[in-house]
């Protein structure tokens, strides 16, 4: 594991990592979690989390998507674990599903999801390309991916031959823009 993958040493101390980034990124999982709920989503829909580190976005997803099935994946064991640990207390364990993968080398079937969110986890990854290129692989032909980060990271998840583009989001009260999120479409 690499300094990115270990989170700065972080990857290894989920409960800590989840109370820390609670109050700072809040505002972007709510934002997330109002885009996939304006995506039009089928029921039934998989979603995945890439780099989900404790699993607040997708258990945040399960309950305002009760009819979604969602998918957790992250490098740190600790960081998995303490996410099973939140959906089973939240009651979700039945939708939603955390594993230990490198976003390189997901352990899915091409072409399993309809939706793919990444936050905050693009800036970690040792080869972005390899990782969008997985993503691509799994995601269904019409489905969605975006990825959420700083906007000066996001260049390294552009792929030349995979159209994307950027869009700059608002999380919260401040005046500018420090989050934004790379866009891919399947066709």
């Amino acid at each position: 594991m690499n300094a990115h993958e270990r989170m700065f040493g972080l990857a290894g101390h989920a409960r800590l990592y989840h109370g820390l980034v609670r109050s700072f990124f809040t505002p972007m999982y709510r934002r997330i979690v109002a885009d996939v709920e304006g995506a039009g989503l089928p029921p039934g829909a998989r979603i995945l989390d890439a780099g989900t580190g404790p699993g607040r976005v997708p258990l945040a997803l399960a309950e305002a998507l009760p009819r979604a099935r969602v998918d957790g994946v992250d490098l740190s064991t600790a960081m998995i674990e303490e996410a099973r640990r939140g959906a089973a207390a939240r009651g979700l364990a039945d939708r939603v599903t955390f594993t230990v993968a490198d976003v390189g080398a997901l352990p899915f079937m091409d072409a399993t999801f309809d939706l793919i969110v990444s936050s905050m986890s693009l800036h970690h990854w040792t080869e972005p390309a390899a990782g969008v290129r997985e993503l691509r692989r799994v995601l269904r032909p019409g489905g969605r991916m975006w990825i959420y980060d700083a906007r000066i990271a996001l260049r390294r998840g552009e792929v030349p031959g995979i159209p994307s583009r950027r869009e700059p989001v608002r999380t919260g009260r401040l005046p500018f823009r420090l989050v934004g999120r790379l866009v891919f479409q399947v066709p």
